[in-house]
């Protein structure tokens, strides 16, 4: 079979399995109990008390914590959340499901994240939540947006689904909202496939968001609110709690790995392309290595040159306020977040995953030069 002339040799990223976690999900296979279990159990005990948390509940994804941690504080037609629309869709699609309006907020032009002085201009008498995404594995500012919705009687979520293992000021990400939600996607620094978590410090919150996700019930077959199918499946479970394992393994190699893209590129393009910034409050984890070039036109040879070389990147992430739906629903045009809409234009997401090796980090490097030459 001959071999198509752009295969991807090289991936946006590359989830570490072994025969630890194979093992792990043959075990809970064996067990028979196949949907939530005792697995769920003991992965929802680690992860809480792993991110500092009192509660953990364990769903099939993380849109699924997202739209149940919305549902939890009862968002409603009417309402409206705050959210960066520099995120994937999910992030406000989860609002939408609801009924309620997500009301976009532009973002920090160095770490990407939403910019609080931003918020504090959108904030209304209908605002009921605030949904902070942690971009690419690094914390927003926190204390800032924490003292905005506090002084407001608004709930602040987070969307941690990129940020696990990420530390704010020495406390993680996931403990630092009034709730907070994490996937476990392939493409994440842990993985069970699908999958998603909600945390918290409120046994009120936790108590609901359990029983959203499996069809409102208190009891066997005693159902109190409307809920969904949101459940984990054990051997998922089996696979999370391995992986939570080498979790600060894979966080000190990606570290370690975006250090090395750093130096290339600060010695190579200079003013070209810039390196990830991090706060000095806050850690990277790297889900993402995402740079950004001097202009678009650089950004789009880059695309182009590394696509040829087999080598997958990704634009994370186009705005959600552009995307045909919310142009649609809502009559967005560009303009609306200059900085978002910049920073999109010319970002781009390069490989990082924790067994990625130097000589194919210097491959996506070669790569670059030959595209800005």
């Amino acid at each position: 079979m001959t071999k198509l002339a752009n295969e991807i040799k090289l991936h946006l990223a590359d989830p570490y399995v072994t025969s630890d976690d194979i093992m792990a999900v043959a075990k809970a296979i064996r067990a028979k109990h196949l949907s939530q279990g005792e697995f769920v159990q003991e992965f929802e005990k680690k992860f809480a008390k792993r991110i500092g948390v009192r509660h953990a509940a364990a769903l099939c994804n993380g849109t699924a914590a997202l739209h149940s941690a919305l549902s939890a504080i009862n968002v409603r037609p009417n309402d409206e959340v705050i959210v960066p629309s520099f995120s994937f869709i999910a992030t406000a699609n989860a609002v939408l499901y609801l009924g309620a309006k997500p009301v976009f907020v532009d973002i920090d032009p160095k770490t990407y994240n939403v910019d609080s002085g931003e918020i504090r201009k959108k904030i209304t008498d209908k605002t009921k939540a605030i949904i902070v995404v942690h971009y690419a594995g690094q914390p927003a500012d926190m204390d800032a947006i924490n003292e905005l919705a506090e002084d407001r009687d608004i709930f602040v979520v987070e969307d941690a689904a990129e940020a696990h293992g990420a530390l704010y000021k020495g406390k993680r990400a996931g403990s630092l909202g009034d709730l907070a939600c994490f996937s476990f996607y392939p493409n994440k620094n842990m993985t069970t496939g699908e999958g998603g978590m909600v945390t918290t410090d409120s046994k009120a919150l936790i108590g609901k968001i359990r029983m959203i996700r499996s069809h409102g019930q208190d009891g066997r077959y005693h159902h109190v609110m409307l809920g969904y199918n949101y459940r984990m499946t054990d051997f998922q479970a089996a696979l999370g709690i391995v992986q939570l394992k080498r979790l600060n393994w894979v966080i000190r190699e990606k570290a370690e790995a975006a250090e090395y893209y750093n130096q290339k590129i600060n010695e190579i393009f200079g003013a070209k392309i810039e390196p990830p910034y991090v706060a000095p409050f806050s850690t990277h984890v790297y889900m993402f290595y995402s740079v950004r070039f001097k202009t678009k036109n650089m950004r789009d040879k880059a695309i182009v040159s590394l696509k040829k070389k087999g080598i997958e990147t990704a634009v994370a992430f186009p705005p959600i306020h552009l995307q045909p739906l919310y142009k649609k629903l809502f009559g967005y045009k560009a303009g609306l977040l200059t900085v978002t809409e910049k920073v999109s234009e010319t970002i781009l997401s390069l490989p990082i995953y924790p067994h990625i090796r130097r000589r194919e980090q210097d491959q996506v490097i070669s790569a670059l030069k030959g595209a800005l030459q």
